[in-house]
């Protein structure tokens, strides 16, 4: 029988906290919707950033507008260089995907609730929180299953780079040095830029010293 509907509180929806940085809470993934995109994002302390800033324009985004309503706390935005100050009950909408945007939490435990579609299609989900559904998986060192899950993300969608970098970077942490160095090539070849990020990346310490890693140019 197919649920007729259901009622979660937020703190039973999973997520993951890297130390120092917000709590995502997987609000879309949890509950499998797939008529829109929603997230959840709790800063863990003060002055964090609570929303990275971005666009919807790049590799990893999906083209989405995006809706940011501040659940409780309060937050202050910085939108195209303007700041906006976000307390309680605050909606932030940004509807041209081109527009840069982050915020900080100005107080901790400070939530945002994040909705976005593009505009006239079909949603579909953003190549980065696609792969981003495994990261949840790099707090407890269960690389087996972050490798399940991107494994299945890249049969869907071979040409993703963002798959990929995240795939090596499993792979790395999971003692494949032989499959990480392979999708890490890969990765750069569709998204060059990931060669200088693969540089500064600790998950790729253990193939730093191979051959085929990206070396740094003189």
């Amino acid at each position: 029988m197919t649920e007729r509907f259901r009622v979660m509180r937020l703190d039973e929806v999973d997520g993951y906290a890297d130390e120092g940085r917000p709590r995502w809470h997987m609000i879309r993934a949890m509950l499998g919707i797939e008529s829109f995109g929603i997230n959840a994002w709790r800063a863990t302390e003060a002055g964090q950033a609570i929303i990275g800033e971005h666009d919807e324009l790049g590799a990893g985004a999906g083209g989405h507008e995006e809706l940011y309503f501040v659940v409780s706390g309060r937050a202050t935005f910085t939108v195209d260089g303007e700041l906006v100050a976000a307390p309680e009950g605050s909606l932030v909408y940004i509807k041209d995907p081109q527009t840069r945007r982050s915020a900080i939490a100005d107080e901790a435990a400070t939530t945002i609730l994040v909705i976005g579609g593009r505009p006239g299609s079909r949603f579909t989900v953003s190549p980065w929180e696609r792969s981003a559904e495994a990261l949840r998986f790099w707090t407890t060192g269960e690389w087996d299953r972050a490798i399940e899950v991107l494994e299945a993300q890249l049969a869907e969608d071979p040409g993703n780079a963002n798959v990929l970098y995240n795939l090596a970077c499993a792979e790395s942490r999971g003692g494949n040095a032989d499959a990480a160095l392979d999708h890490l090539a890969r990765s750069i070849e569709l998204e060059p830029s990931f060669a200088a990020l693969a540089r500064g990346d600790t998950d790729l310490d253990a193939i730093r010293g191979e051959d085929r890693f990206p070396k740094s140019r003189a």
